[in-house]
């Protein structure tokens, strides 16, 4: 079992700039991969940014160039850098953690972005 807690989110305007985190329960190593995914009113929970305990990252289109994922092995937490913010950002970002046989998932941090 591996539990996840989140921290940061909130309410930013368009353009702004805002950090999530979280932090494992268990060391980053032992994991395959961990990343964040976002879910929007009405829409499916979609991919956002995840990274490999080889440290490639995998983006989502739409974010790419504005939003950073990272990791610090010692604290085992990973990072969202989240820049250049649109309305369309807007959601409730989950942080997610596999295993070779199970996922996980944090309780979500809400992000708004508005003017």
């Amino acid at each position: 079992q591996v539990k996840l807690v989140e921290s940061g989110g909130g309410w930013v305007q368009p353009g702004g700039s805002l950090g999530l985190s979280c932090e494992a329960s268990k060391s980053f190593f032992s994991l395959n991969s961990m990343g964040w995914y976002r879910q929007a009113p009405g829409k499916q929970r979609e991919l956002v940014a995840t990274m490999t305990i080889t440290g490639s990252d995998n983006y989502a289109p739409s974010v790419k160039g504005r939003f950073t994922v990272s990791r610090d092995n010692a604290k085992n937490t990973v990072y969202l850098q989240m820049a250049g913010l649109r309305p369309e950002d807007t959601a409730v970002y989950f942080c997610y953690a596999r295993t070779v046989i199970e996922e996980y998932w944090g309780q979500g941090t809400q992000v708004t972005v508005s003017s």
